[in-house]
């Protein structure tokens, strides 16, 4: 009996070390989680992976962008959303440029790195967000230079002419004075690039969600309303998806209002 026991905590112990997993490992563990929306644990399997091999291109971007899908989805009614948002989106950050210097020539760290840097911004004051609104712009067009065929790329850029488009006019002349050149974006852009994120990835919902407010912009409310009701429609492929859906039936009602 006694070496029964020794012989089960020997093969118990042996077990605990021949089952470490390798940074590979975690990585595939936390594609696994990503693909059952379950960011939390992926985000655990990369920053293991990141601890593994600090300068793991796949681990960083990973982590990077796990951080961020779990940001975007911090609840509204927390007290101290932005506090927590702005810590994760300035890690995200970080790590994305991680990512980029460990492999420059790869798509997506420099989208990452974008997507991270864009959300962190929209967090501080318009001065930051011109500031910084080039250096977010390179990193998008150089994550479409190595692939053309990434449409989260596509979806960046398409938000980024919309945003900049909205500094227009007047806001764009005195807001040149006050912090100088404003990078010049615009809605028609802002639609086309969307539309062309959409002809590459036609399943994935935030596409239609912001085509719809970049066609109230131009206020085409019978086009905004079709890509609302597509966001509410289309089946879920994201862990935000849920929350994208409820951003878009409010979009809708504003539209349905506006049409009246």
């Amino acid at each position: 009996m006694k070496k029964s026991l020794v012989f089960i905590a020997l093969v118990t112990l042996l077990a605990g070390f021949g089952f470490a997993q390798t940074a590979a490992e975690h990585i595939q563990a936390g594609d696994q989680a990503y693909a059952q929306f379950d960011d939390q644990k992926a985000l655990e399997h990369y920053s293991e992976a990141v601890k593994l091999e600090p300068n793991n291109y796949e681990a960083l971007w990973k982590t990077s962008r796990a951080m961020v899908d779990i940001a975007d989805v911090i609840p509204a009614t927390d007290k101290d959303i932005k506090d927590r948002q702005m810590k994760m989106y300035t890690e995200a950050t970080a790590l994305a440029k991680r990512a980029v210097a460990a492999n420059p020539n790869d798509t997506w760290g420099h989208f990452q790195l974008a997507a991270s840097n864009g959300k962190r911004l929209l967090l501080l004051g318009k001065k930051e967000q011109i500031e910084a609104s080039k250096a977010v712009r390179a990193e998008i067009d150089k994550a479409i230079e190595l692939d053309p065929t990434n449409h989260l790329a596509y979806h960046a850029l398409g938000r980024w002419h919309r945003r900049m488009d909205e500094i227009g006019g007047a806001k764009r002349f005195f807001g040149g004075l006050i912090y100088g050149s404003i990078p010049k974006g615009s809605f028609e852009e802002s639609e086309k690039n969307l539309k062309k994120a959409i002809e590459l990835h036609p399943e994935y919902v935030n596409h239609y969600l912001e085509l719809g407010r970049t066609l109230v912009a131009l206020k085409k409310y019978d086009e905004a309303a079709e890509a609302f009701q597509k966001t509410i429609d289309l089946p879920n492929t994201t862990s935000k998806d849920d929350v994208l859906k409820a951003e878009a039936k409010v979009e809708l009602d504003k539209v349905k209002a506006k049409k009246k």
